[in-house]
């Protein structure tokens, strides 16, 4: 087979695709949606394309196609180590995406363990450690003011925890569980970069381990785990151009092999009979169930072009967009940048905003409506973090989730967030921020209204027609969304 590698690199399946607009007519989609999932690179396209007729079960088929799908397979899990800087022995699981990663890693804490993690976290790094049933507690740590609090706060904490630990006459108390340390790669919803090496280093002098949400990270800038001491990884191939469903849990193999597997069926066990079971060892323990062949081929191929396009120049050509982005957005009268830390920090490419006197789900209905440009809205499934930076009280907080279990629909706070990627420019850029002023200074040119179906503000009347879509079922339409889908975030 010839390599995915040999068509353009930072080709984008449908960069050049157009959309209807409500004034008539179509315009070229501006997609600045990156960070919720990113579209296809052609090289994934084309290769799961070129692999698709090799497709069959892998691992125990003795047919000639089986054993060529295990070889991609197994080639995949080496193309996402080597992306992310995996050590030879670590286990490379492969998930359904970050989410699944992390809930995996739930689920295997040892008995008694403590999660330290900071309110700062995309949803899918802060929900998953209240459920595990094997570890003693999740503590949330406040949003720290730099990356020097950060780690301060942090060492603090690991202070405490290891004082905990200790009886009155020094020695370990006996019982005590190990701890965790997990945090975001880059956030989602300001764009900054935290200092992992700093993280590591902290965590570890405490006895500590340390876990990564690589989500926003991975497809934005250099990841090397041996480096900077990270133990454990998780990351989706959907944020990676690589959106066919797949994702991975990359790291130490105790706590993932000395647990029960996170599901129980066929591919994870290796005898059973009526009353016993005896489990696989890795990867295959925590892979039940017939895996995702071409989700993880996709995922290797899209880190194999990443790596040879070069991650340190996809991150320093993101570096200044930001830039760029941040200065146009500032000089507009009424928009206000969100940051936690500053501009003096490091960001992957995304900047969240809000335009004074508008709804966020205003704004982005009519950035796509009027100007054919996608943004995300809402509070980007990282609830506490916005809250913070709305400076928004636990009073009003309680309100909103109060009248929300009462049944009703109060206004649901959030912003707006643009977010780059491959086959962003500084012209899809200059079009939002022309977009925005024209809507600061003039208003929106179409007229638009909370949906009652959807809460979610929408043209009205909206003559857009849809594209032909396979799928013989009755169109759903917007009216088919979840109520709070937009606000509530994206998926990981």
């Amino acid at each position: 087979m010839r390599s995915a590698l040999a068509g353009s690199p930072r080709e984008i399946v449908g960069a050049d695709i157009e959309v209807p607009v409500v004034t008539g007519g179509t315009r070229r989609y501006v997609n600045l949606d990156v960070a919720a999932s990113a579209p296809a690179l052609r090289t994934v396209a084309d290769g799961v394309a070129e692999v698709l007729p090799w497709y069959a079960s892998v691992h125990r088929g003795a047919g000639f196609k089986s054993r060529v799908s295990t070889e991609l397979y197994e080639r995949a899990r080496e193309a996402i180590r080597a992306f992310v800087g995996g050590r030879p022995d670590d286990a490379v699981v492969i998930t359904r995406n970050t989410t699944d990663a992390i809930n995996l890693l739930a689920s295997a804490l040892p008995e008694r363990t403590t999660v330290l993690v900071f309110a700062v976290e995309h949803h899918a790094n802060m929900l998953p450690w209240r459920h595990g049933t094997h570890h003693g507690r999740v503590r949330y740590l406040p949003v720290p003011a730099s990356p020097d609090d950060l780690v301060a706060q942090l060492d603090a904490a690991l202070r405490e925890e290891r004082a905990g630990g200790m009886a009155p006459d020094g020695t370990e108390r006996a019982g005590r569980g190990p701890i965790l340390v997990s945090t975001t790669g880059a956030s989602n919803v300001t764009g900054e970069i935290w200092p992992l090496g700093r993280i590591s280093e902290t965590a570890h002098a405490h006895g500590a381990r340390f876990m990564v949400d690589a989500a926003q990270l991975a497809p934005h800038l250099p990841v090397d785990m041996a480096r900077d001491g990270i133990d454990y990884l998780a990351m989706s191939g959907h944020k990676l151009y690589a959106p066919y469903g797949a994702g991975a849990l990359v790291g130490r193999h105790d706590w993932l092999e000395e647990t029960e597997p996170f599901l129980w069926g066929g591919g994870a066990v290796r005898f059973v009979t009526l009353d016993d079971v005896m489990w696989a060892p890795l990867p295959d323990r925590q892979e039940a169930g017939s895996p995702n062949v071409l989700g993880a081929v996709a995922m290797g191929i899209a880190c194999e072009t990443l790596a040879g396009i070069g991650m340190e120049s996809i991150a320093a050509e993101e570096l200044a967009m930001h830039a760029h982005a941040v200065g146009r957005l500032s000089a507009i009268p009424g928009v206000r940048v969100h940051l936690t830390w500053g501009l003096d920090q490091p960001h992957i490419g995304l900047v969240t905003f809000a335009v004074d006197g508008y709804d966020h789900g205003e704004v982005a209905s009519i950035l796509s409506a009027e100007h054919a440009i996608g943004v995300r809205h809402g509070c980007f499934c990282a609830h506490p973090l916005m809250l913070h930076l709305l400076h928004m009280d636990d009073g009003s907080a309680a309100a909103i989730r109060e009248a929300l279990r009462a049944g009703e629909s109060p206004a649901l706070p959030g912003a707006v967030r643009m977010s780059f990627g491959l086959a962003t420019t500084e012209a899809d850029i200059d079009a939002v921020a022309d977009a925005l002023a024209s809507i600061a200074a003039d208003g929106p040119g179409w007229t638009y209204a909370v949906s009652p179906a959807t809460g979610e503000w929408e043209p009205d009347p909206d003559p857009r027609p849809w594209p032909a879509l396979p799928l013989a079922a009755a169109p759903v339409g917007p009216a088919g969304a979840h109520l709070l889908r937009a606000t509530a975030g994206e998926a990981s």
